[in-house]
């Protein structure tokens, strides 16, 4: 296993390097989207709303099989659109997550590779796009890029933020460049200024991001959720366990974790329980539920529920034990993979549960495309409003994964990774340890490592060649070479 290290070392490439070689000041790259990117034909200056919620599990939804959660609101948003049950970010955190949504570009070209950069002014986002166009554009929510930032940013007519993380009690927001104080409940708060500006009386086609806090740890339902859910028993997953048995061939920074900030042994600093930490996400993801029934009911008081599409998605995943962790950051499934639903009843069949892997990074190209616009070439994302349609258009297998480490929190290495339908392959930089390769289709929650299995050693190096292929693909001028192949 020393070799990749050495590999890598060799090159230099670490997170700034790799910046550099990548592109990350705007380096020109083939256009990725290899598929034909023709606007969407049905609505030339279709209504948009972008929902985002903070650290949302794919499952955290009764209509994908949660044991407990009831969240009927989302329900009737699936059920009436499209769920993709196989959608991933690129960077698994808040804020590269969030800039790769508005871009449409991996973090290592957008430059923000972790929570305390500003995306560039000039990066090209889709509401930029949209408010050239003449669209009357909102951010009202969490922008959680550049540290401490609220102010307004650029593509935006009205904007109401917060600094940093917020506060789920009592917040104060920037409301178009002026602080002001409020009392209640961030959700509520949020989905209300939301709501009153979705109102008011305009000459032209609407693009709505609302950005909630929640789910973002530490967690704080409203009153009326405080006690939900007070008699449930909170499963473990399996991997949780701190047995020699459940950590044979894993890295030894996992098991490390456990004990951390990130670790279930040491969870924020050991200031909650397990079962705490459960209920209290759940219990606050009820009042994301809320907001999605006050949008939709106010959308259909103004007769626009059928023809605005709506996009709701999470930022990231997030761990409830898996693997001894908690949060996000690694490659893990559950880290990794995060809700979507797209919405529209005018263009998309209800009641579909589409397979493909769409990502972040069709976010942006799927907006524009929905308002008829031309989708820049910086874009490294496609449209996925074929999909939504219920087309079987020509379809990525395959997606780079990448996360850069952070001083803030060591405890997660850098990892450069490729996921398809059946493998998934962690290749990791800065530590000498094991390498992760997994059989999704008979090892959904990524139980056995196969990177040592000499059964497995013709598809490691197929996997290997295919993280190489993707970094050149998207822009890395320089890729490790991992051994003579």
């Amino acid at each position: 296993m020393g070799t990749a290290k050495q590999s890598l070392s060799n090159a230099g490439l670490n997170r700034r390097n790799f910046l550099s070689l990548a592109g990350a000041a705007g380096a020109s790259f083939p256009f990725i989207g290899s598929l034909s990117q023709t606007p969407a034909a049905s609505q030339s200056r279709r209504n948009i709303i972008f929902i985002l919620i903070d650290d949302m599990r794919y499952d955290s939804m009764s209509c994908m099989g949660h044991p407990f959660l009831q969240t009927p609101h989302l329900d009737r948003l699936a059920q009436n659109g499209a769920l993709f049950e196989n959608a991933f970010v690129t960077t698994a955190l808040c804020s590269p997550s969030r800039a790769t949504c508005l871009s449409g570009q991996y973090a290592h070209v957008h430059g923000v590779s972790n929570n305390s950069t500003l995306l560039p002014e000039n990066t090209p986002t889709f509401p930029i796009e949209l408010q050239k166009a003449g669209y009357d554009t909102a951010f009202i929510g969490k922008w959680h890029m550049g540290g401490s930032a609220d102010s307004p940013r650029p593509g935006f007519n009205h904007w109401i933020s917060f600094r940093g993380q917020g506060v789920y009690l009592n917040p104060t927001f920037n409301i178009n460049g002026k602080s002001v104080d409020l009392r209640g409940h961030i959700s509520d708060l949020l989905t209300e200024y939301a709501v009153e500006w979705l109102r008011k009386e305009r000459n032209a086609p609407f693009c709505l991001y609302l950005s909630h806090k929640a789910v973002h740890a530490m967690f704080e339902p409203p009153e009326r959720h405080k006690n939900a859910y007070a008699d449930v028993t909170i499963p473990r997953p399996a991997s949780m366990a701190d047995t020699e048995e459940n950590y044979a061939g894993k890295p030894r920074w996992v098991r490390r974790q456990r004990h951390s900030w990130h670790g279930v042994d040491y969870m924020f600093h050991d200031t909650i329980t397990y079962e705490e930490f459960v209920l209290g996400y759940n219990r606050t993801m009820l009042s994301v539920d809320d907001s999605i029934g006050e949008l939709m009911k106010t959308l259909e008081e103004l007769g626009l529920l059928d023809s605005t599409l709506i996009l709701f998605m999470g930022d990231n995943g997030f761990l409830f034990g898996e693997h001894g962790l908690i949060d996000k950051r690694c490659m893990y499934e559950e880290s990794i993979r995060v809700p979507m639903i797209a919405h529209c009843p005018e263009m998309i069949p209800a009641g579909q549960r589409n397979k493909q892997m769409v990502l972040n990074l069709d976010v942006a190209p799927t907006v524009l495309d929905a308002a008829g616009l031309s989708i820049p070439n910086t874009v490294q994302g496609k449209s996925f409003l074929p999909l939504a349609r219920g087309e079987q258009p020509e379809w990525r297998d395959a997606f780079l994964y990448e996360y850069f480490w952070e001083e803030s929190f060591p405890q997660t290495p850098t990892v450069l990774g490729v996921r398809t339908d059946e493998y998934k392959y962690m290749w990791y930089h800065g530590i000498f340890d094991l390498n992760e390769l997994y059989d999704l289709k008979n090892d959904p929650r990524e139980m056995v490592n196969l990177i040592e299995n000499a059964a497995s050693f013709e598809v490691r190096i197929e996997m290997e060649k295919r993280l190489q292929a993707l970094l050149r693909e998207y822009g890395a001028s320089s890729v490790p070479s991992f051994r003579a192949l």
